[in-house]
C-alpha cells in the first residue's frame, strides 16, 4: 500500500510596516493510505454498555466490586481477504488503575484525583467465514505473536486458524467482546453525590 502525503504552503499578501514579519509561516502536513481492499467493523448495541444506576451502598469498602460481566457482539466485513488487527485504545489510560493491562473508567466529576475502576476487555468465540480461529495478540505491534484472548490496551490482536502462530487474512470475522467492569474501592471514592462512569475505548482496525 503506497502512502500519499501532500505539503501545502499558503500563500498571501502581507500588509505590515515590518517587512520581517512577512516571513513567518507554517506546513500543512496532509497524510493518508490509499488500500485496495476495505473492513468495516461493527459493534451491537453501538457500542454502548450501560451498567444502569448502581447503590453506592453495594460496593466493597477495600477491594474491587466487580459489576455484572456484558458482552458485545462484534463483526468485521472485508470485501475481500484482508490482513488486519484489532488495538483496544484506552481514552482515559489516566484513569487506569492497572496500566497495561486494564482500561481506565474514568475519574470521579466530583473529585477527579479520584479514579473510578478499571475495565477488562476479551475476545471469545471467533469464527472467520463460518470456522473457528485463534486469537493471537503481540505487545510488539506484529514482531512477535501469542496465544491471548485478553484484549490488553495498544496490544495487537490478530487471528488465524488453529496451530497457526501468526495472524492471517480474513473477510469475515465474528466474535463476542466480553466486557468486565469493576469499581474502585469504595473507601477511596467520594460519593455523596451521583457519580458518573466514564469508560471509553476505540477498537482500532489496522491493516498489516
Amino acid at each position: 500500500m503506497n502512502t500519499l502525503t501532500r505539503r501545502l504552503t499558503t500563500l498571501g499578501l502581507c500588509l505590515t510596516a515590518t517587512p520581517a514579519l512577512c516571513a513567518s509561516m507554517t506546513d500543512i502536513t496532509v497524510t493518508g493510505t490509499i488500500t485496495p481492499s476495505a473492513c468495516t467493523p461493527r459493534l451491537s448495541e453501538s457500542g454502548i454498555v450501560n451498567h444502569g444506576e448502581i447503590p453506592a451502598r453495594s460496593l466493597n469498602q477495600f477491594e474491587y466490586t466487580p459489576l455484572p460481566g456484558k458482552s458485545l457482539e462484534l463483526n468485521v466485513e472485508c470485501n475481500e481477504a484482508v490482513l488486519f488487527v484489532l488495538v483496544g485504545v484506552d481514552n482515559r489510560a489516566d484513569s487506569s488503575l492497572g496500566p497495561g493491562f486494564f482500561y481506565g473508567l474514568g475519574h470521579n466529576v466530583h473529585n477527579p484525583t479520584e479514579r473510578l475502576g478499571t475495565v477488562a476487555l476479551a475476545y471469545g468465540e471467533v469464527t472467520s467465514d463460518g470456522e473457528r480461529v485463534l486469537v493471537l495478540a503481540s505487545s510488539n505491534q506484529g514482531q512477535t505473536w501469542f496465544p491471548e484472548t485478553n484484549a490488553y490496551p495498544d496490544n495487537y490482536m490478530g487471528f488465524a486458524k488453529p496451530g497457526t502462530l501468526v495472524p492471517e487474512p480474513h473477510r469475515e470475522l465474528k466474535a463476542a467482546l466480553h466486557i468486565a467492569t469493576s469499581i474502585n474501592a469504595a473507601a477511596y471514592l467520594t460519593l455523596t453525590q451521583a457519580v458518573p462512569l466514564d469508560g471509553s475505548i476505540v477498537i482500532d482496525l489496522r491493516y498489516l
